[in-house]
């Protein structure tokens, strides 16, 4: 009798297998465009319509670092946050206590329901006849209070994914329920939950372009102030689209990194 065959695949891995090459190949050629072209049009006339702005693009080219690390910041901020809320409204829902499971739904469905702009309107401006808070604070909470409400039922998946059984059995050894859960249940569920909350953050990194409407100085503002000055708008819109893809690849290979990691540690 033979051993098992360390080499075979299922068909799903196997399809897996032949996808990742292909996305691999499809990432690398939209990356290698978006920088190639970042690079390249600001050095063509032929690529501004009214060739009469002083200096070309190179007052836009020097903020636009400035811009990114907002941009960027926000983007992590704002994601560690979510994470830390999706986390504890999760463990809120899964409470044996019905009324910490009631408080925790009722948080989900507003944040839920609330837009995102009206929600920074409000921490920044309602609030702000009472409370002194600063741009940047405002919108890190906005998109942890938004963010972390879909965080939560991606945290609370992944978590009961993971059979009742493990919890039992880490309980029988003499663990808490707080060390079963971040020693056993946990470590488990992150293989799906890291997905999901890669994809937020990606999505996020895209909605923090709302925040120019509360003078923050984002990629989106950025340009929208060079292109309001020199009437620019179609080059320099297209110029920052592309800088808003090139973020957005980065950190989305980065993203995929992450995932490989927690499969490879599973």
């Amino acid at each position: 009798m033979t051993g098992p065959n360390k080499n075979f695949q299922s068909p799903t891995t196997a399809s897996s297998a032949r996808r990742q090459p292909v996305e691999k190949l499809g990432w690398n050629l939209a990356v290698t465009v978006s920088f190639i072209l970042l690079i390249y049009l600001p050095g063509r006339e032929a690529f501004f319509v009214r060739g009469e702005v002083p200096g070309g693009y190179l007052p836009l080219l020097k903020l636009l670092p400035l811009g990114a690390a907002y941009t960027l910041g926000i983007t992590l901020l704002g994601s560690a946050a979510a994470i830390g809320v999706g986390f504890l409204v999760a463990l809120g829902k899964l409470c044996p206590y019905r009324w910490v499971r009631v408080a925790a739904g009722f948080y989900t469905e507003i944040l839920r329901g609330l837009p995102l702009l009206v929600l920074l309107f409000y921490i920044y401006y309602a609030l702000g006849e009472f409370l002194n808070i600063p741009a940047l604070a405002a919108a890190v909470i906005g998109f942890g209070a938004s963010y972390g409400a879909y965080m939560a039922d991606v945290f609370r998946a992944g978590i009961q994914a993971i059979p009742k059984e493990q919890g039992e059995a880490a309980r029988s050894l003499g663990m808490t329920p707080r060390q079963a859960m971040l020693k056993i249940i946990l470590p488990q569920a992150m293989r799906t939950i890291v997905p999901a909350v890669g994809n937020q953050t990606l999505g996020m990194l895209k909605d923090t372009s709302l925040v120019s409407v509360l003078a923050i100085s984002d990629v989106l503002r950025v340009g929208n102030e060079y292109a309001t000055r020199h009437f620019n708008y179609l080059e320099t819109y297209t110029y920052i689209a592309l800088a808003y893809l090139a973020l957005t690849l980065l950190l989305s290979r980065f993203v995929l990194y992450l995932e490989s990691r927690w499969q490879e540690a599973g």
